[in-house]
């Protein structure tokens, strides 16, 4: 990856749907090895995939809650059943398993606190959990899926 290539993906992280021909112009290539940058990027795993960013208040999603979790149990198989519940949760944005005092994070975004609580409730009636902690999040200050390339 050279710096023509970091410069394209500036580009798409700020808009993916921008045009090859602007992209290109905009890195000072013509549209057709442009084009062919991007598609190995893609190809090799570098652009995981393009989305649509969506504003979670407009569509009724206005609260944010971080969930750190501990458990009593680390086995390969309760990972594996964990992780799969969890992950089917469409309220959960973000699943991390951690290294430290806790085992799990979660980001889960939902409409309100009796959203949050009916969650909560088939999270912990479905998992056999040691600590759960949630964080509420007041305002969102910075949030980019930009990554510093």
């Amino acid at each position: 990856m050279d710096d023509t290539d970091r410069r394209i993906l500036r580009i798409l992280q700020t808009d993916c749907s921008a045009p090859v021909s602007e992209v290109a112009r905009q890195v000072g290539l013509s549209a057709s090895p442009c084009w062919k940058r991007i598609n190995r990027l893609q190809e090799t795993g570098v652009i995981r995939e393009q989305v649509a960013v969506l504003e979670p208040e407009a569509l009724g999603f206005g609260l944010t809650v971080f969930m750190s979790i501990s458990t009593g149990e680390h086995s390969g198989e309760w990972l594996r059943k964990f992780a799969e519940f969890v992950s089917a949760m469409p309220e959960v944005q973000e699943f991390h398993r951690m290294a430290g005092e806790i085992d799990y994070m979660l980001k889960v975004v939902v409409a309100d606190m009796k959203a949050f609580d009916a969650f909560y409730k088939r999270l912990v009636d479905t998992t056999p959990l040691t600590e759960v902690t949630s964080r509420f999040s007041m305002e969102t200050i910075k949030q980019t899926t930009a990554l510093p390339v």
